[in-house]
């Protein structure tokens, strides 16, 4: 079980939109000496809805080389097609991927039974351990806590990112799965919360901007710390509300440029931070120390 800041990360990308390797291996590296516990690849802020099939896979192949077993490698491998979702997951096992990531299927509305049976086929293909991926906001569906019940038997089921920010519905999930079965927040603005719960910790957008903060906040509410935690979550509050003005991961990107990370380069149909945000997402970093 991972447990602790898991970044989200970002595919770095040229001005023209192709994906800059050197960058992407600087920001491998940047969470490799910062205490990140895990790497998320090609997710929602890996821009995997803008990659091709073949460049997904390459990413994949690339963090996983270059990451060369310091800290796991969480692959994103979720489609709304079950059989493109084995056929990424089978890959990304092949490719050395320590664990899959799988979003619920967008677009097509599955019901509850069409996500268990997705979920399922999906396990039952292919033998890596697998964590569930809910964000009713960005796929059009909402997985209920009893379809993760029904599902968390499974072998090679192993967790949940719970990105609704909804405290209420990661206490009944905290409270409701097996031990050893592990709860992830995929909203920053609320982790702290859901990890003093007991959840196991956080897969994080900010993570991309202060990997070393978010891994001692993640590791404070892990040791039960509220105090300490909230206070910390108190001071990067700034990021985790200025770091979505925008569709993910459009601000974060624009945040690592500022920083001097990455370049500005992002695919159609998402762009570049408009302009009217500038201002506040720099002051945000400001605040926190960054620039």
């Amino acid at each position: 079980m991972i447990r602790g800041s898991i970044v989200a990360l970002v595919t770095p990308m040229h001005a023209n939109g192709d994906v800059d390797w050197d960058a992407l291996d600087k920001v491998i590296d940047l969470h490799l000496e910062k205490g990140t516990a895990a790497i998320g690849a090609v997710g929602t802020t890996g821009e995997s809805a803008t990659l091709d099939y073949d460049e997904h896979l390459e990413v994949i192949k690339h963090t996983i080389k270059r990451v060369d077993g310091r800290i796991p490698v969480v692959a994103g491998t979720g489609a709304n097609s079950t059989r493109e979702a084995i056929e990424l997951t089978r890959r990304a096992k092949d490719a050395g991927a320590d664990y899959s990531l799988l979003v619920t299927p967008y677009y097509n509305k599955p019901t509850q039974e069409g996500m268990y049976q997705h979920f399922k086929a999906i396990a039952d293909a292919v033998d890596i351990p697998q964590i569930l991926y809910n964000v009713p906001g960005r796929t059009g569906c909402d997985m209920k806590p009893e379809t993760v019940f029904r599902l968390m038997s499974h072998p090679n089921i192993v967790g949940i990112k719970e990105a609704t920010g909804d405290l209420e519905r990661a206490k009944i999930l905290i409270d409701g799965v097996d031990e050893g079965f592990a709860v992830y927040s995929g909203d920053d603005g609320t982790a702290i919360e859901l990890i003093l719960l007991g959840g196991q910790g956080n897969i994080s957008v900010t993570a991309n901007v202060v990997p070393a903060e978010m891994a001692e906040l993640c590791q404070l509410g892990l040791e039960g710390k509220a105090e300490e935690a909230r206070a910390l979550q108190q001071k990067l509050m700034p990021l985790h509300t200025k770091l979505f003005v925008e569709a993910n991961p459009i601000p974060v990107k624009w945040a690592m440029h500022e920083m001097g990370l990455i370049e500005n380069g992002i695919r159609l149909p998402l762009t570049i931070l408009a302009e009217q945000y500038h201002e506040e997402v720099r002051n945000a970093l400001r605040e926190c120390g960054v620039i």
